[in-house]
């Protein structure tokens, strides 16, 4: 993590997040490619691009994450998604690095597949199944920000309701019902399905997932998993930009934790 210029402070010692924002810090991007995967170089882009931050690509194979502050497992069909979503992916050289990055406090984000592979490593509890109406589903969702806790979503603001993309077939979150009861108590469902109002809803559910879940972080609150797409929707020419809000979020995060 570089710091072009030094951001202000307030006289309590807490960061002034305005002027954080306002510095140019640089967060360089790792984004995993496996056989398979067809988002990285969206989310390659979206970061590179969109959100100005260095980025690089990571094998599969490899076990090196090459001092990347931040780690995208992206979405695709890892493996064909052989066996069933991210059951083989788990087993890649890489995954194992970015279980140990994760464990020390590294941010990682799972999107889609990512997400899938994510729960199937465990790093994140629960699993993707089949969307409740055995179909592929394409479209724009409203996904709503439940937690501005995680490192990952800030500073969007507690129930921001945002227009993201989505595209999968196993987008169904479930989870048993102490798992849920652990993730609503320690304020972990990150986002939830919406209408474009805000209201969490049936109707609002593409996939049939479990509360309406679209996100979830770990225990630590450093790795976050989400099925809506942020990478196809960082430009207002996709239809959205607000996914480019994600991206961001991740280097205003760690540019706060840099200031601590």
């Amino acid at each position: 993590m570089k710091e072009s210029r030094a951001a202000g402070g307030n006289s309590g010692g807490i960061p002034d997040h305005n002027a954080l924002l306002k510095s140019q810090y640089t967060m360089k991007f790792g984004v995993i490619i496996f056989p398979g995967s067809n988002c990285d170089h969206d989310s390659f882009y979206a970061v590179n691009h969109a959100a100005g931050q260095p980025a690089t690509f990571l094998w599969h194979e490899s076990s090196d994450l090459q001092g990347c502050d931040a780690i995208i497992v992206p979405g695709g069909f890892a493996y064909g998604d052989y066996l069933r979503t991210g059951a083989i992916a788990k087993f890649a050289p890489i995954m194992a690095s970015v279980s140990k990055f994760a464990a020390g406090g590294g941010l990682v984000i799972g999107i889609c597949n990512g997400f899938q592979i994510l729960c199937e490593s465990g790093l994140l509890p629960g699993a993707l199944l089949r969307n409740s109406g055995l179909k592929y589903i394409c479209k724009q969702v409203n996904p709503r920000v439940a937690t501005t806790d995680p490192p990952l979503t800030h500073p969007p603001p507690q129930r921001e309701v945002l227009e993201i993309h989505i595209g999968h077939m196993e987008g169904n979150y479930f989870c048993d019902p102490a798992t849920h009861d652990e993730l609503r108590k320690q304020d972990r469902i990150v986002f939830r399905y919406s209408m474009p109002e805000g209201e969490i809803t049936p109707a609002a559910n593409p996939n049939g997932s479990l509360d309406n879940i679209a996100g979830i972080c770990n225990e630590g609150r450093n790795v976050l998993g989400m099925m809506p797409h942020p990478d196809r929707s960082s430009e207002a020419m996709l239809g959205s930009s607000d996914g480019l809000k994600i991206f961001q979020s991740i280097v205003q995060s760690l540019a706060v934790a840099g200031n601590r």
